[in-house]
């Protein structure tokens, strides 16, 4: 072998190497310091706004903000208040975001921040300045107002809504067409600011069939409600897939028995906020 080569492809790769280090230190100078596998983090550290990549930031639903809280899964925060500002892929363990408030003839500017756990599910909320955090509550509403009170929640069977699975409208049973034409009923008059139809799934099969199958069915009982004369604005829905289970059940059961067991899993849920 000539050394000198040798030497040479070794002085190009080190250089290569080092290069990539100083890309990647540059790219993620602002991440936070000792993200724990629970979501914590000993030293949080904002973006500089200057590399914002949602230029002029956005002015938040104060509802979907005052929704976030502990176990929110990225997917749930994305359709709450989009996509991070900053260059912050699905894998990153935070999410940053640059967000605009009006205070009658002026407007804050605050950033916010969410860490993830190890599961990518929001644990720590941050605010800079910290300050901005009580622009959530100088708005919120008072305790007779249509948004205030813990959401009302309506469960359904999955099973009992449809046809092993299956998913679109047509394979909705009578069961389930009567147990949500009730809810609709209830909400089409009701002075609902939010609904959110969540669907789940146990863990039999692939996560990623299981994601589809729970969006897919989340999507169908949005679309039900809505022909049922609820109206759509502020009527979501979302898929969790086999992330959110009720119960547990050990592998060891005979097939049949593990299906009975999961059952509870296999739900939709319509979680209401502001429900009269």
């Amino acid at each position: 072998m000539d050394i000198s080569n040798h030497s040479a492809r070794i002085t190009r790769f080190a250089l290569c190497a080092l290069i990539a280090a100083a890309a990647l230190s540059a790219c993620t100078r602002h991440v936070s310091r000792g993200i724990t596998p629970d979501g914590q983090v000993d030293e949080v550290i904002f973006p500089s706004i200057d590399k914002v990549v949602l230029k002029e930031g956005t002015f938040p639903n104060l509802a979907n903000l005052r929704q976030i809280g502990p176990g929110v899964h990225k997917d749930q925060l994305y359709e709450l208040i989009g996509r991070p500002h900053f260059h912050e892929g699905y894998a990153a363990r935070e999410w940053d975001y640059l967000f605009h408030f009006r205070q009658g003839d002026k407007v804050v500017t605050c950033q916010y921040k969410v860490i993830f756990d190890q599961d990518y599910r929001g644990q720590d909320f941050h605010w800079s300045p910290a300050g901005c955090a009580d622009l959530l509550k100088t708005d919120a509403p008072k305790s007779d107002s249509p948004t205030a009170g813990e959401p009302k929640r309506f469960e359904l069977s999955a099973d009992a809504l449809f046809a092993f699975g299956h998913s679109d409208l047509k394979d909705i049973q009578p069961r389930g067409r009567e147990e949500l034409t009730a809810i609709a009923s209830q909400l089409k008059d009701a002075k609902a600011t939010i609904i959110r139809v969540v669907g789940h799934t146990d863990r039999i099969g692939s996560e990623a069939d299981n994601q589809v199958l729970s969006q897919r069915r989340a999507q169908t009982v949005r679309d039900f409600l809505v022909q049922n004369g609820v109206a759509a604005d502020g009527l979501s829905a979302h898929g969790v897939g086999e992330s959110e289970p009720v119960k547990q059940c050990p592998d060891s059961l005979p097939h049949d028995d593990l299906v009975a067991c999961l059952q509870p899993n296999r739900r939709v849920e319509v979680v209401v906020m502001g429900f009269q």
